[in-house]
């Protein structure tokens, strides 16, 4: 277990250590890599931490142009000419040389030398060389603390006896010289042995790199112009072998996929990118990798090419029925037999997916031009170019309906998903939509249509969608590219006056029934007289009736509203309407006007003043029926005696005024019925009576959320004798409280 311990703390040192090393050998990106034409790569540098040491740091001089680079820890400084990493570093050396006169006399002389501090001469790359036709070359060179001395011997009699150096010791001779020389010595003695040609007026010796030197007659004058020829050193890192250096990891000059090779001339290493990297391996990820794979040169694989980390690997389409190593120089890659009958397999399989997918592409298609012209006809048939026409008409006008599209309301319901209803009513469903916007609305799904009546209905939907009224449910637009049109509203969240009266759970104080039935009858009145065209809302009930966040009513449902003409006063018409609120007189006579909303607006007062449903088959007999119920009580003088409790705890004068206007309301002729402008009047009236504002709102229940007609719809006969207002229900199925029929009679077109 300690073992263990200790191998893993070994484990985590190193790794901490190579990566100080790493971090050591990051130079910072203001480094110059280059001084005028010469690259300078790290480890060497022309400022401060951009070397390895003292020994690599190379002085740019920028007087020159271009710039030119100068090794710096020496006795004087040497022009560098090529850095190379592979341990090679070629600089400017001095050449010795005397010159004489025809008659011997010297004219001109210079000696070479040069001692440096840490790079050796290479006595692989270079050549003591001696050049003259009586000359005498040597070098006295300093290795480590002994010396050593050599020299060659040249003679010629013309410049044509030297033949371009064809001849060695003719015009020319070469020594090598050992490991190990950091300070040599040259020196050149012309021993006039012989007539001096003046054709060679000098005698030359020079240290030169071997490979950019080669003897011709040209170099008796040349060297004596230029003075200065290539010489190559060996640098290396440090002074330690590799096996030694790699024990302080800190300091250790060799990066990522790198080696390490000792220094054969003089101590010291070189780090080298392993086969398959090439890069500057002292730098952190100076190593990269070679793609062999991108260059045919750098491999022999006969058909694929894999580059790995540092290699390649070839390989053979098995997939095409090839086999082998995939090596031009080795097996290849060979056909398999058994590969052929699975391309026919293959093929033939795909042949039938083509087949399969062609053919649900074209079904798609011809679906997709299906569902185009089938929505077509029923933008057509539902009035869509007729709408369009009338909208084209009202472009002066701000409040227009929005023509909206089958796909914007199947995208803003989620294709009319389940968890988007919140209502269901007996002509339709009601669904909660969000806008590509953000704005939420209700968009009311219809379930019958009479296509004899689309004229109507678009003048309907236009008229409507301009009414602009607090205490209305506006009209957005409708969706006329479906079956059944769809009708957008907008979205009011907090349920209906119906749920706030008879929820046990909510106490609506009297003063806010007496804002609510103010704000309604204003709504009747302005459609009665108010708006562009009159409009019967012919349904007006307390499930009709929204509130808002802020309690605000706002009335809804004009499915079967009718618009009435300026120059008629009542319409005749199929009677439609809910049970308990439909004026006696309409249903008798089918003739249809302003009062039969004066009626069910009372309804709607006795409502709020009593707590009671307008139809309430489990009471007794007498009290089934709100309107008759409220209108004995009323003749008795037992109005107290019915209003809810908050009711009877408000004005009492005010208690006392509303019931009078719903027993306004509530006659049976409608001629003897008040106008909503004028019930209106009267409540505004009664409410500036109120001298105090009351915070009302104590609800334990969650807000539920209404619009437009949600509430089922029953299927109800009557047999109506109103002398006595007896009502025959004979299916209440459906309904969330059964103790109520709502019978909303079929319109001519439904949902509006």
């Amino acid at each position: 277990m300690t073992s263990s311990r200790d191998d893993t703390k070994v484990v985590l040192v190193a790794w901490f250590l190579l990566m100080i090393s790493a971090m050591s050998q990051t130079i910072h990106s203001s480094c110059q890599n280059k001084c005028g034409s010469v690259n300078i790569p790290y480890p060497f540098g022309t400022a401060e931490d951009c070397y390895l040491n003292s020994n690599f740091y190379v002085a740019c001089n920028t007087s020159h142009n271009p710039p030119k680079p100068f090794l710096w820890n020496v006795t004087k400084s040497i022009e560098i000419l090529e850095v190379s990493l592979n341990g090679h570093l070629r600089i400017k050396s001095p050449v010795a040389y005397v010159c004489y006169d025809e008659k011997g006399v010297l004219v001109d002389s210079g000696n070479s030398s040069m001692t440096l501090q840490a790079f050796p001469f290479s006595y692989t790359q270079n050549k003591f060389i001696g050049i003259g036709c009586d000359t005498l070359s040597s070098i006295n060179a300093t290795i480590g603390k002994n010396y050593s001395a050599g020299g060659c011997f040249s003679l010629c009699s013309s410049v044509e006896s030297s033949a371009n150096g064809s001849w060695f010791g003719v015009g020319f001779c070469q020594t090598s010289i050992p490991k190990n020389i950091l300070a040599y010595q040259a020196r050149v003695l012309s021993l006039n042995l012989m007539h001096r040609d003046m054709n060679i007026p000098c005698s030359y010796s020079l240290l030169v790199e071997e490979d950019s030197f080669k003897f011709s007659t040209d170099d008796f004058i040349k060297l004596q112009k230029r003075k200065t020829a290539p010489t190559v050193l060996d640098w290396a890192v440090g002074n330690q072998t590799c096996q030694e250096a790699k024990k302080n990891l800190t300091s250790f000059a060799c990066q990522e996929n790198s080696k390490c090779i000792d220094s054969d001339n003089g101590p010291g290493y070189l780090c080298r990118c392993l086969e398959g990297y090439v890069g500057n391996a002292y730098l952190h990820g100076g190593c990269q990798d070679i793609d062999e794979c991108a260059n045919l040169s750098l491999n022999d694989c006969s058909d694929l090419c894999i580059n790995l980390p540092g290699s390649y690997n070839c390989s053979c389409p098995k997939s095409k029925g090839y086999q082998g190593d995939g090596r031009k120089g080795g097996s290849g890659c060979v056909s398999n037999l058994q590969h052929v009958v699975n391309q026919i397999v293959i093929g033939t399989g795909i042949g039938l997916m083509l087949l399969l997918i062609g053919s649900g592409w074209l079904y798609h298609v011809f679906r997709k031009r299906k569902r185009v012209r089938l929505t077509t006809r029923y933008f057509k048939q539902n009035g869509g170019l007729m709408l369009q026409q009338q909208i084209s008409n009202m472009e002066g006008s701000s409040e227009r309906a929005k023509i909206f599209t089958a796909r914007e309301l199947k995208k803003a319901t989620e294709n009319f998903h389940e968890s988007r209803i919140i209502g269901r009513g007996g002509y339709g469903t009601v669904y909660r939509g969000i806008l590509p916007d953000d704005h939420v609305v209700a968009i009311k799904k219809s379930k019958l249509v009479d296509h004899s009546q689309t004229e109507q209905f678009i003048n309907e939907v236009v008229v409507l969608s301009q009414i602009n009224h607090r205490n209305v449910v506006k009209l957005l637009g409708c969706c006329l590219e479906t079956e059944m049109p769809l009708l957008v509203y907008e979205f009011v969240n907090n349920g209906t006056l119906f749920d706030h009266i008879h929820n046990k759970n909510t106490t609506l104080p009297w003063e806010a029934r007496l804002r609510i039935a103010a704000e309604t009858a204003g709504v009747l009145a302005y459609l009665h007289s108010a708006a562009s065209i009159p409009i019967i809302h012919r349904d007006f009930k307390s499930t009709n009736i929204l509130l808002d966040d802020k309690y605000t009513a706002k009335v809804s449902d004009f499915g079967t509203s009718r618009l009435v003409p300026r120059d008629k006063c009542q319409l005749t018409t199929l009677v439609q309407g809910t049970l308990g609120y439909l004026d006696p007189e309409y249903f008798q006579s089918s003739q249809l006007t302003e009062k039969s909303d004066v009626y069910s607006f009372g309804v709607v007062l006795a409502e709020l003043l009593t707590g009671r449903r307008a139809l309430s088959f489990d009471m007794p007999e007498e009290e089934r029926n709100l309107a008759l119920y409220f209108l004995s009580a009323v003749k008795d003088d037992c109005l107290f005696e019915i209003v809810e409790d908050c009711v009877s705890e408000g004005n009492s004068e005010q208690v006392k005024e509303v019931a009078n206007i719903a027993q306004w309301c509530l006659r049976l002729r409608g001629e003897e019925r008040p106008t909503m402008k004028e019930v209106a009047m009267e409540l505004d009236s009664l409410r500036m009576m109120t001298t105090t504002t009351t915070t009302w709102i104590n609800a334990t229940s969650n807000s539920t959320e209404y619009v437009i007609g949600e509430r089922s719809g029953l299927s109800l006969t009557e047999t109506t004798d109103y002398a006595n207002c007896h009502y025959t229900c004979n299916t209440c199925a459906g309904h969330e409280d059964e103790t109520i029929c709502n019978d909303v009679m079929s319109p001519i077109w439904d949902g509006r």
